[in-house]
């Protein structure tokens, strides 16, 4: 079972009702609020239209094994981030056709769909969304990098090292009273911390955007067998 403390986005709230009933208004719930629910709340819509609350344990937690999600981190930085959903059989060419509305949809993108054989990928720059085949149906690889990044903070680094290093340098040389070395040394230290702390200010909040982004597409795909033929 979940923790009580794990929250479930809007759209894993309804992946679980639609998982747990067939009933009328599931598609209606109260919407999450944006935090999301804990499994304690679901439950507490569950009783409103019927649904025992172990029903609704049991359906969080299938959810939860839908999708095994990893973040890459170098060094403590979420440069990357994957989650891999398996599939308990063949998805057919009309499902791979709506998530791939879907994946337009969440990450707003329309990105390229590409076909080799039983592969089919869905991509839009770094961000890929891979259908592959397993011995015992299907999975779809969700994996993005932020590519920038290294990038900059290669760049900063470099930048704030030659900065404090010549400032060092100066210090030990007595050569203290060229002002003008100095403020452009120290400029360079501070441009390149800048851009460090830029960078990873950027990063922390899409790597989690791309986490919540890729756990509503489990979500989605949790609820296939759901969805209106």
């Amino acid at each position: 079972m979940p923790p009580p403390e794990r929250r479930f986005s809007e759209a894993e709230v309804a992946a679980i009702l639609e998982r747990a009933t067939t009933h009328d208004d599931v598609g209606r719930q109260p919407g999450a609020a944006s935090g999301g629910l804990t499994l304690a709340q679901i439950q507490d819509i569950g009783r409103e239209v019927g649904i025992a609350p172990g029903v609704i344990a049991e359906s969080a937690y299938l959810l939860d094994e839908r999708g095994a999600q990893a973040t890459r981190r170098f060094p403590g930085l979420p440069l990357r981030v994957e989650r891999v959903v398996p599939l308990p059989r063949r998805i057919s060419d009309d499902e791979w056709e709506r998530l791939v509305v879907d994946l337009r949809e969440i990450f707003d993108a329309r990105g390229r769909v590409r076909q080799e054989g039983s592969l089919r990928q869905w991509t839009n720059g770094n961000l890929q969304v891979l259908l592959e085949p397993t011995e015992g149906g299907q999975r779809i690889r969700l994996r993005t990098f932020k590519g920038t990044a290294p990038g900059y903070l290669a760049g900063g680094l470099a930048l704030a090292g030659a900065g404090s290093a010549g400032l060092l340098a100066a210090v030990l040389g007595g050569a203290t009273g060229d002002a003008g070395m100095l403020a452009a040394l120290s400029f360079a230290a501070a441009a390149g911390a800048a851009t460090i702390g830029a960078t990873v200010l950027r990063l922390f909040p899409w790597a989690r955007r791309r986490r919540e982004q890729m756990a509503e597409v489990a979500a989605r795909i949790a609820a296939l067998d759901h969805r209106p033929t």
